[in-house]
């Protein structure tokens, strides 16, 4: 399913918080609604797509993967 960034904001903006993984390098954003571009910028893919895997846990996101980040969030 293809989300882009308009529905994207719509899914991420009400969030606690959102965990983003690229390759090795993992960013967490805490203040959502103070960030709209920082935060797109990290969750969107370079197709304009949400980048996959999304996970939502309570009202926090995990985007991207990262094995290390998994263990960690997921324990």
């Amino acid at each position: 399913m293809r989300i882009d960034s308009g529905q994207a904001w719509d899914i991420v903006k009400e969030s606690g918080s959102i965990v983003v993984a690229k390759g090795k390098k993992v960013t967490t954003f805490n203040s959502i609604a103070a960030d709209q571009e920082g935060v797109l910028k990290a969750v969107m893919g370079p197709s304009g797509n949400l980048r996959a895997p999304t996970f939502r846990i309570g009202d926090k996101y995990i985007v991207g993967f990262n094995l290390e980040m998994y263990a960690e969030k997921l324990k």
